[in-house]
This record gives structure tokens, sequence and C-alpha cells, in this order.
């Protein structure tokens, strides 16, 4: 499936040359995995707009959405920061989080983002405010500019209200919706969407991180008309709580289920060797690792298999630096221009 786009050359300011733009990735997640995604690409040769689930109720965020009644930062935070071009003392600022008072378990940049919201008086404003002024080496948007309470239907009949209560109730999910109901998103999220060169969603947290933005149907119905390729990496090890025993052909039907169509072109997956200590320690947490039972043959999907993981990390994360590189070369090949 090809996605070249006629207005991919374009003339330089003296009308005698022609220079082509770098190929166009949109990343849709959230959490950890979209960050790491992010902070890999950010040297590359492209250009990234991630999309960003905006449906946290836990922990820090959770406390400003509820207190100041915005969409939860937290996210959008740890992304912003994966992508910025300033010096790395400013991350570590806006990473830091407050121990003592009634600022406990804050990070700075979770008020700066709340604080912004104030002085804007909008929340989509503050964001592509603070995408300038972090010197953001793409663009980092909110899935949408308000609150987004996930609603998840399980096997048995019952449903749990909330990323927090999805993630306890300790059951299987067969459906996601979101309240209120979003028809579209803001202009250059759709915008994005409809030039990509690539479409990419992972890695993170399936239900709560990876699906929500396809909950708005003005991006889920953007994601099905473009040619652009899509790419799915997957999870490293099933997430307690929210995939248990979920094998990789499963996540991508989850995916595929909430879509409504077969969209998928190419899924990355770590080839399954792990340091046996990792394993281990997961096990204890009733995690395993996201593989292909052999119910992917014949899907027509191209499986890439590749060692993705961060070895020198103490968790089962992707490498920054391997996912990075491994979508700006798919970016690069589709876009026509030469890897």
């Amino acid at each position: 499936m090809s996605s070249v786009k006629d207005n991919r050359l374009k003339a330089d300011h003296s009308g005698s040359a022609e220079s082509i733009m770098p190929p166009r990735i949109v990343a849709f997640g959230g959490g950890t995995g979209m960050s790491c995604l992010l902070a890999g690409l950010r040297e590359e040769p492209v250009e990234v707009t991630a999309v960003v689930s905006v449906s946290d109720d836990g922990g820090s965020s959770g406390r400003l959405r509820k207190d100041f009644d915005i969409a939860p930062p937290g996210d959008i935070r740890n992304c912003l920061l994966a992508l910025s071009g300033q010096e790395p003392l400013w991350a570590r600022l806006l990473d830091y989080r407050f121990e003592e008072s009634q600022l406990a378990g804050h990070s700075l940049g979770n008020l700066l983002i709340t604080a912004l919201t104030r002085v804007t008086g909008d929340f989509d404003l503050a964001i592509r405010e603070l995408n300038r002024l972090l010197r953001v080496r793409g663009r980092v948007l909110p899935a949408n500019g308000g609150k987004l309470t996930l609603i998840a239907h399980h096997h048995d009949g019952s449903k749990s209200t909330g990323e927090e209560q999805i993630a306890n109730s300790g059951k299987s999910i067969e459906k996601l919706e979101a309240r209120p109901r979003v028809l579209e998103p803001a202009d250059d999220v759709g915008r994005a969407i409809e030039e990509a060169d690539l479409i990419v969603f992972g890695p993170g947290s399936l239900f709560t991180s990876v699906i929500p933005p396809l909950l708005i149907d003005g991006i889920r119905r953007r994601v099905i008309d473009s040619y652009a390729p899509k790419v799915y990496i997957a999870n490293v090890m099933t997430q307690s709580g929210e995939t248990d025993n979920m094998s990789l052909f499963d996540h991508l039907e989850a995916l595929e289920n909430h879509v409504g169509e077969k969209i998928f072109d190419e899924i990355i997956t770590h080839d399954g060797n792990f340091p046996s200590e990792l394993l281990e320690n997961y096990a204890h947490l009733g995690s395993v690792p996201v593989v292909d039972c052999g119910e992917l043959a014949g899907r027509g999907i191209r499986v890439s298999v590749a060692d993705l993981i961060d070895h020198g990390a103490s968790t089962a994360r992707h490498h920054s630096g391997i996912i990075g590189k491994i979508i700006c070369e798919l970016a690069l090949l589709n876009s026509g221009k030469p890897a």
C-alpha cells in the first residue's frame, strides 16, 4: 500500500530547486510506551505527531483532573519531554515530583500544564504553547481537549468506569467506550492523520492508552480512510488487570474490533528472548510475554520480529533507539525517500 503524496516535493524559497520533506508519522498512544517511541524518533529525520490519550484518572493526573476540571496532563507531559529539544535539565525539572505537603505526588510538569491551562483558558491551547516553549521536535497533541471517561464492557456483562477501576477489575474486556462522545478531533489532529505517511499504534496499555483515541469518531474515520500503512508495535508483556492471557493475535483483534475494520499492514514484536530473572519478576505480577501463537498466519499482515527490549533496564520495556530506527526506516521507505 503506497502513501506517496503528490505534495511530497515542494519548491525551496528560491523556487529554483526542490527539496524532499521528511516523512510524516502519526503515533497513537500514551504513557511510558508512547514516550519511549518518541524518544527514539526525536533525532531521526522524520516529522512526528503524537496523538495522546487523555483518559487517565489516577495519581497526580487524576487529582488535577478532579480538582481543576481539566484533561489529565501526565501522559501529555511525558510525551512532550520525550520530544523536547530543551537541555536535559528541563526534563529533570518538569519531571520532579514533590514528596511533601499538599503537593505530594504531583510533578512540576503536571502543575505547569494545569497553570498554563488557567492562563490560556484552554487545555488544547496550553499544550500547543508548551510544544513551542519546550522546542518539541514534532508535535504532541491531545486526542481531545476535554476530560474523557472510559467505560469497559466485560465478557460477563458487567462494566467498569474509569482507568483505575478498569485496571483493578481483573476482568477481560470485550468493548471499550468513552463518555462524553467526541465526534471530531482538533483541526491539526485531523490534518496530521490525513497527511501521514505512516500511522503507528503503541506500544502502551492496550485498552487505556492505545485504543482510546480510536473512540473519537473523526479520528477513527480518518485512520480508516488513510492510505498510509498502519503499524502496531506490540507490547512486550501482558499487562496485569488489562490484557491477562492475551496473545499477539488477541491484541490485534481488540484493536481492529474498535476500528471496525481490518486495517493493519504490519506488526512489530519482540523475539521472545528475555533474561530469566526478568521473566520471574513478571510472573509474580501475573504477566507473561506477548507472543504469536500461530493465529496470524494467513491474515496477510507482515510480522516483523526483532530483539526490541532494553537489556539495561530493570523492567521489560522497549529500547527507544531500536524501535525509533525501525519506525523511521518504515516511514522513509513509504515516503519514497532513500532510507
